[in-house]
């Protein structure tokens, strides 16, 4: 007889209660089926049995080259025939074997992970309806070397630009935290530390502080001339070659398992299940080529899971390596696909931006978007991940600015604190945006906002509170 240790149930504050369950032979139905008092007192309104079951009863790998896909009452009907994949096939099977360091604690981790921030859209609630049964069943798929990826979801936003955005099932995205928790630490050490974007603690402030210091260091202090080179990959995300990123991988995951499992995230194809949501009619506002059912089926990775911005790092750590110690650009920032080199000297930009667009097709098989290239003094200011560095201050980009001022002008009340809050906070990280916490402020008061004396914060309405 063995036990495990469940830490399901876990306050505002994290701290779980633990639950005990027995797992034996003829116990088995019974343990699967069961749910905690705690958990069973969830109020789940208006979900039906029928959701729960769709994610917590799957037992078999949904067939990826069924053409078709199912779509939500908000989205019009359509099919699509996926490309039939070239890719190398995933080495995890059957009889693959699970780590004797892998533990339930583990999968409940990667769960609390999963859960901040979505523990109230739908997957995430039909998941935790039968919590003990859906981890209990995830961890043996694993063990077992059965555990394969579900349907994905398919929307399209249109802020900043039209994008075609895949998100995974929870449960696998469950799996993505599970992977990324174990083996992040390992990529983590050997990157640089002007990679930024989804790594913690390195954001978007993180980035343009850094690209601020090294502009005041080369530049000492606005007081010598320099030039910056910014430089951006053409398609990025839909044209990761996944066999690349795979040898990547295998580099420092050593444990048979562990890479399987990678492989099976990475290759995992979600053009051959899903299900589109919102307006169908909102997928023409993207180009063709920026895509994913329009690839080929070993390029690409699905814009929107912690996989893929995670695997997207690790694709690039080689240019970062290429760029400091191949090129010996001393100055160099990069966040995610768009990365800044700076130099006294414009000839010397110009021959690393060739030596760079070398490079890439022949490592990378990617390119640069000669329509976004920048050769600049910096004193004309530096526009990097929504600020604009000048001398002296740094701003918001008045795109961004007009962006939020439209968007808090037309939004519906009910949705007025947060959003008004997000570009509060979004404001304030630019070292000079009074002018700017003051044009919003204005703006909510015409709406019947109260405003902290501060501009960083408006409050709830009375009605709000109630």
């Amino acid at each position: 007889m063995t036990e495990r240790s469940l830490h399901l149930v876990v306050s505002l504050a994290h701290k779980a209660t633990t639950m005990r369950i027995t797992d034996t032979a003829g116990s088995r139905q019974a343990r699967s089926g069961a749910v905690s008092p705690l958990i069973g007192q969830l109020a789940i309104t208006g979900l039906r049995q029928g959701d729960v079951d769709n994610t917590s009863g799957r037992s078999t790998q949904p067939t990826l080259t069924m053409p078709g896909i199912r779509t939500s009452t908000t989205a019009t009907r359509t099919t699509t025939t996926p490309t039939t994949s070239s890719a190398p096939a995933p080495s995890a099977d059957g009889t693959a074997r699970a780590p004797s360091d892998l533990s339930f604690t583990d999968l409940v981790q990667a769960y609390l992970d999963c859960r901040q921030a979505k523990r109230n859209t739908a997957s995430a609630l039909a998941f935790e309806a039968n919590l003990e049964r859906n981890l209990c069943q995830l961890f043996d798929e694993l063990q077992g070397g059965i555990y394969r990826p579900g349907r994905s979801i398919c929307f399209v936003v249109t802020r900043p630009k039209p994008r075609e955005v895949w998100a995974a099932d929870f449960r696998d995205r469950v799996v993505h935290h599970l992977l990324y928790n174990r083996i992040s630490p390992r990529f983590y050490a050997g990157f640089i530390a002007d990679s930024c974007a989804c790594i913690p603690g390195r954001g978007t402030l993180y980035a343009v502080t850094r690209l601020e210091s090294k502009i005041r260091s080369i530049t000492q202090n606005w007081s010598q001339p320099a030039w910056y080179l910014k430089l951006d990959l053409a398609n990025f995300f839909v044209a990761i070659d996944k066999r690349i990123l795979r040898e990547q991988l295998a580099t420092k995951i050593t444990e048979p398992w562990w890479l399987a499992l990678a492989e099976t995230i990475l290759f995992h194809d979600p053009r051959g299940d899903f299900e589109l949501r919102g307006n169908a009619d909102l997928l023409s506002l993207v180009p063709a080529h920026k895509r994913l059912v329009n690839q080929p089926a070993h390029l690409g990775l699905p814009i929107g899971n912690l996989s893929s911005q995670f695997f997207a790092n690790v694709y690039l750590d080689a240019l970062d390596q290429f760029v400091k110690h191949r090129i010996g650009a001393r100055h160099y920032v990069r966040y995610v696909d768009d990365f800044i080199l700076l130099h006294t000297s414009p000839q010397w930009l110009n021959e690393a931006r060739n030596a760079i667009a070398a490079f890439l097709p022949e490592r990378l098989h990617a390119r640069l978007n000669d329509r976004k290239t920048i050769l600049q003094p910096v004193d004309r200011g530096v526009d990097f991940v929504g600020q604009v560095i000048k001398p002296w201050r740094r701003v918001t980009r008045k795109q961004t600015l007009r962006a939020a001022l439209d968007r808090v002008r037309n939004i519906d009340a009910a949705e007025l604190f947060e959003t008004a809050n997000s570009y509060f906070g979004l404001l304030r990280q630019a070292s000079h945006s009074h002018h700017d916490r003051a044009r919003l402020a204005n703006l909510l008061r015409r709406h019947g906002r109260c405003i902290a004396g501060d501009l960083t914060k408006t409050y709830r309405t009375h009605l709000e509170v109630i």
